[in-house]
């Protein structure tokens, strides 16, 4: 009950002010030279606007057409209001307030047409995400693969094969020979490694801190253990 009390004060009270309204539209288009019928064309002309660009503004959302044409129609509402009140003498409208009257039924006219029919283009839709393949399980049995059966040599090749003779063995390269003095001074280093680190020298530091060839080097170890 309460909400139905508050709803019809709100219509009343519209009631109250489109009647205003359109009564101090009507005075003002008639004191501008618009008699008749003409002068009661003019609100419902504003009105008409107003209510559309409205409109638009809530089914579409915000655009720069229908604000524009919005504020156009509710400064000419807000202008005959202000203007009925007593600031403007009806008896005497200036010429440019004639001028806008005048010129107002084209310029809703165009912004009436505009409102109908034109569209905001709508903002593109980013493609959807391409939905990767998901990978396909094969579900048959695992077949056994058949083994590969290996022809034995013939016995005379693999007789041949033993009867071959074992290869001679490569003699052994002799030890190059080491100067007394270079075993001397290998054994320093070797001792003073031993000193620093506490471990026995290798063959690849030793020949790194003599700077001799691997042979040489293997040859000095030698005769260092």
């Amino acid at each position: 009950m309460a909400s139905r009390l508050r709803v019809d004060a709100v219509l009343v009270q519209a009631v109250i002010a489109g009647a205003l309204s359109f009564a101090h539209l009507h005075d003002l288009a008639a004191a501008a030279g618009q008699d008749g019928w003409k002068a009661w064309a003019y609100p419902i002309s504003v009105d008409l606007l107003l209510v559309a660009s409205w409109r638009r503004l809530r089914s579409d959302g915000p655009s720069r057409l229908a604000w524009c044409w919005f504020v156009t129609a509710l400064v000419a509402s807000l202008g005959a209001n202000v203007a009925t009140a007593g600031l403007l003498d009806l008896g005497q409208v200036p010429a440019w307030l004639r001028i806008l009257v005048a010129a107002w039924p084209a310029l809703a006219f165009m912004g009436g047409t505009l409102l109908a029919h034109s569209t905001e283009s709508p903002a593109p839709i980013p493609p959807a995400p391409a939905l990767e393949a998901e990978p396909h399980h094969d579900t048959r049995p695992e077949q056994p693969t058949p083994a590969v059966e290996l022809d034995a040599a013939p016995v005379s090749e693999a007789e041949d094969i033993l009867a071959l003779p074992a290869p001679e063995p490569v003699p052994a390269v002799p030890a190059p020979p080491v100067p007394a003095a270079l075993v001397d001074h290998a054994r320093k280093v070797a001792d003073d490694h031993h000193a620093r680190t506490g471990s026995p020298i290798d063959t690849d530091t030793l020949r790194a801190r003599l700077g001799v060839p691997p042979q040489l080097a293997d040859a000095i170890a030698a005769q260092l253990a």
